[in-house]
């Protein structure tokens, strides 16, 4: 039984009572501030329509002239899809400089308080490394402010974390029962109790590079104007398997050739899950994560930019634990697809709005980046099968313009992924070879998610970890 305000369970441990105001905050405090900008309230009236006027004219059209519909519509498709071919290809060339760490001067010795989110759910194997891990880095430990984020009921995971030792004022927190129960949701929860000029999110896996918190604050000391800077997440498989090294290799072209090209033209960045680290001030003036969004990186990220923050990179990597059997790279996968189509459909509620705010440029990155990747998703799978009926059957004919958007789509995987750095992961020929199968699998996460959209829009799928 807790009876002071503060229990102390070890030396640097503290447990807060749980706040059911401050989880509540944590959960509707950004909607009911920032309704438009909000997953919690699905698709919109003038969505709705707009959607069902799209497919009745297409199904009149394909009634009265469906030739003419069909080349319409293949004529759009081919303009598309050229377009983010040619986008990524420039990111993945234009990703290959780098900002120079050499180049930012030391930071001042008078080091300001950061705050360490970590959201934690049935992760009581993980708990020693995260520990060990914490205690490791290059950077004062009286300055840490590490908030260790749990449900209620998780007494496995809480016990774990009571059995480690921790920097000194780490709070162990338990949030009340409450929906949603999502990551967003026990992140805004340890921000309101943040005392950090800047906060970070990891997850329990995590292994941070010891100098990414000094890297960090070197960056925001170099440019004031960054809210919002992303370390590298580099996958390493514990096994080897097909699966695990393809995710680690997707990894490896997003966070060291796509999200750095991104950071230099100034465009909107989908953030990722973790080692992302925010000015705190910046990161409550936009309202915190939306707690109903499952990919409240992605969103939170694409905020930014509609609110005119910049978004940087830095070197010092994280690594991961990539996921190695199927049906945990589907829950994950699904997941992160369900959470773009809450993103994008967000920013869809009112295009003009958006366009002013990112700027048309912006505007046309994020469409043919978070855009790309939803559309990829649904079409990968339909057009494999295709082309390999075309292949098979001497009655169908794949035609010169589908073998040469076969050939491009390749063309480009096979190249980003043998420019990824060296010192990233070792890629093999085979990997290569096959990429045009695993992206298909792709199409098979969306098909779950779009189905999970549905049913469940709220529901978290946590991604399990040995």
């Amino acid at each position: 039984m807790m009876e002071p305000e503060r229990l102390r369970i070890r030396e640097g441990l503290a447990e807060p009572r749980p706040d059911s105001a401050r989880a509540d905050e944590a959960a509707n405090g950004f909607p009911d501030r920032f309704a438009g900008m909000s997953a919690r309230s699905g698709l919109t009236g003038w969505q709705r329509q707009t959607a069902r006027r799209i497919f009745s004219v297409l199904g009149i059209g394909a009634l009265v002239a469906p030739g003419l519909v069909w080349a319409g519509l293949s004529l759009a498709g081919l303009a598309l899809f050229c377009a983010i071919l040619l986008y990524r290809f420039a990111l993945v060339i234009y990703g290959r400089g780098r900002e120079p760490e050499a180049d930012y001067a030391s930071a001042s010795e008078l080091l300001p308080v950061y705050t360490l989110l970590i959201a934690l759910k049935d992760e009581a194997a993980v708990v020693p490394q995260l520990a060990r891990h914490i205690c490791r880095f290059d950077y004062p430990q009286h300055l840490l402010d590490v908030k260790l984020l749990i449900e209620t009921g998780d007494e496995a995971t809480r016990d774990a974390i009571r059995a480690q030792i921790w920097p000194k004022g780490t709070e162990l927190l338990v949030l009340p029962p409450g929906m949603p129960r999502t990551k967003p949701r026990a992140l805004n929860y340890g921000l309101s109790r943040a005392r950090g000029a800047f906060v970070t999110v990891y997850d329990a896996e995590d292994r941070p590079s010891p100098i990414q918190l000094i890297s960090a604050v070197r960056r925001f000391t170099h440019d004031p104007s960054l809210a919002c800077v992303q370390a590298p997440l580099v996958g390493i498989p514990k096994t080897p398997t097909w699966l695990a090294r393809h995710w680690a290799l997707e990894y490896a072209i997003q966070f060291n050739r796509v999200m750095p090209a991104l950071a230099r033209l100034g465009a909107p960045i989908a953030l990722g899950g973790t080692s992302n680290h925010f000015r705190r001030s910046a990161l409550e003036e936009v309202g915190g994560w939306d707690a109903w969004n499952v990919t409240e990186d992605a969103d939170l990220g694409l905020r930014f930019a509609r609110q005119g923050k910049s978004v940087g990179v830095i070197a010092p990597p994280t690594l991961e634990a990539p996921p190695e059997r199927f049906y945990i790279w589907l829950g994950q996968r699904s997941r992160w697809l369900k959470g773009f189509l809450q993103t994008w459909l967000v920013l869809m509620r009112n295009p003009g709005a958006a366009v002013r705010e990112m700027g048309l440029g912006g505007f046309v990155s994020m469409q043919l980046t978070l855009g790309a990747s939803i559309l990829s998703a649904f079409t990968h799978l339909p057009w494999l099968i295709w082309c390999l009926l075309c292949i098979a059957s001497p009655a169908l004919n794949l035609g010169p313009v589908s073998w040469s958007i076969l050939v491009a789509t390749y063309g480009v995987g096979a190249v980003s992924a043998c420019l990824v750095p060296r010192g990233v992961m070792r890629l093999r020929f085979v990997d290569v070879l096959t990429l045009p199968l695993y992206w298909p699998l792709q199409s098979v996460a969306m098909a779950r998610a779009v189905y999970s959209l549905i049913r469940t829009p709220h529901h978290w799928v946590k991604t399990p970890h040995d």
